[in-house]
């Protein structure tokens, strides 16, 4: 009787040893979403909470008091120009072009940095003027909603300062190429969660 040994491989072609890279890759990304679908709810709930609280103002100021527009309006164009450039960035390292992605990284790190600047400035402002989180119900929910959209924000620059490192020292790879795909969804992210605070609290609370 003669014992014959097959290849697995070769004897079932339909089967192929596991790829560690793409389980990495399968992993990350499915992390990455599962994360950003509890942003969504965290979001979803600030926004509950501030439709819930914005007429409780106590006696204190409403948002028509307080909402200056063409502010919040010039952080939303500023925000939008950075999610533009932050896409070009990705498109750039289809190409492998290494100097053009550090150029449009660096512009959307520095339209990120001027958005938060503004919205500290306004804040301070808020603040210096007696309106802080502590005098009413719709301040709490205001300051809440938007710092932390802000401490996304900031966390998203961090990030984008680690890329650029990352790229600059590894090149374009595949792990580089990824996290840089994952990084544009989550700044995209950002700025549509911003265009929704710019509608509802700030557009709708002037008007």
């Amino acid at each position: 009787m003669t014992i014959h040994h097959y290849d697995t491989v070769e004897t079932f072609p339909d089967k192929r040893i596991p790829d560690p890279h793409q389980d990495a890759y399968s992993r990350s990304t499915l992390g990455f979403w599962i994360y950003l679908m509890t942003d969504c709810i965290l979001f979803a709930a600030l926004f509950v909470t501030y439709a819930v609280l914005k007429e409780s103002t106590f006696g204190g100021p409403s948002s028509k008091d307080i909402f200056e527009l063409k502010t919040a309006f010039i952080e939303t164009m500023i925000l939008l120009f950075s999610t533009v450039t932050c896409g070009m960035a990705v498109l750039a390292a289809v190409k492998g072009k290494m100097q053009s992605i550090r150029t449009w990284l660096g512009l959307s790190f520095l339209l990120g940095a001027s958005f938060i600047f503004l919205e500290l400035r306004e804040f301070s402002h808020l603040v210096h003027e007696g309106f802080s989180w502590e005098k009413s119900a719709f301040l709490s929910s205001f300051f809440t909603l938007v710092g932390t959209h802000g401490f996304h924000v900031s966390v998203g620059l961090l990030w984008m300062a680690v890329m650029m490192a990352q790229i600059s020292f590894c090149g374009v790879t595949v792990d580089t190429f990824r996290r840089l795909v994952l990084f544009s969804l989550f700044w995209h992210f950002l700025d549509l969660i911003w265009i929704f605070i710019f509608t509802f609290v700030y557009l709708l609370g002037v008007l």
